[in-house]
């Protein structure tokens, strides 16, 4: 999937997730969306050392698994650090966001599906 890939969505079983391209968001940030349907979608984002994902908010419930590396969390103004292996949940429209301690990838899930990332 690329940036000019569509909103179809991905019912297939099973996603290769090396043939699906990054996107670059921001400097030291960059994403593959993997799979979703209009309930769900899952995302990795990977972030140099330093990388941020800006501070921000949406009306989806979020779940994020940090695959690798340290990132200093901050949910609705509460930072904490966590590390490979740890997870953090963001009801809907809470302000969030992070800092990549130690370069490293999150995989992100969401529901219903971020329409928003097709735009």
């Amino acid at each position: 999937m690329s940036t000019t890939q569509s909103m179809e969505l991905t019912q297939q079983p099973f996603v290769n997730g090396t043939s699906i391209e990054w996107q670059q968001m921001a400097p030291g940030v960059k994403r593959k969306i993997l799979a979703y349907d209009k309930n769900l979608m899952m995302v990795r984002v990977a972030f140099d050392k330093d990388g941020i994902g800006t501070l921000h908010q949406h009306p989806h419930i979020q779940m994020t698994l940090i695959e690798s590396g340290s990132f200093e969390v901050q949910i609705d103004g509460v930072k904490q650090i966590l590390n490979a292996g740890d997870v953090f949940y963001v009801e809907s429209n809470l302000v969030h966001g992070v800092v990549c301690l130690e370069e490293g990838v999150l995989v992100d899930v969401f529901n219903p599906m971020r329409e928003d990332f097709f735009q």
